[in-house]
């Protein structure tokens, strides 16, 4: 008997009926995301060794990633990015810079915590 397999696909994060005024776009570190939450990759620190690998993995400029699973100390993180899922460090996960909306006075997205790009 052949069975075929559907390919798994991803949810996106729910917001729950907000309005476009009262999301901002910020930029923080993925470390510093919250479980659910995705966003586009803007830049990459890091020193050589660790900023080459993270290339290697796949981790470039303009690839979304999405936060998917937190270990229970909080290290090591598993995240989705180009349809695969990949498990880094949360040092390795400082280094990269990604730029999400999130709405206004959440806790990951508090201004406070992260630089403001723009206000939609």
């Amino acid at each position: 008997m052949l069975k075929l397999f559907k390919k798994k696909e991803r949810t996106q994060a729910k917001t729950d009926c907000v309005d476009a005024e009262s999301l901002v776009t910020v930029t923080m570190s993925l470390d510093k995301f919250e479980i659910g939450q995705s966003g586009e990759i803007t830049s990459i620190g890091g020193d050589g060794k660790i900023r080459r690998r993270l290339f290697d993995m796949g981790v470039t400029p303009g690839a979304v990633v999405y936060l998917r699973k937190r270990a229970p100390l909080g290290d090591p993180i598993e995240v989705t990015i180009r349809d695969y899922e990949l498990t880094l460090r949360k040092t390795e996960a400082a280094v990269v810079m990604l730029r999400t909306e999130v709405q206004k006075g959440s806790e990951a997205g508090d201004p406070l915590n992260a630089s403001e790009v723009k206000n939609d």
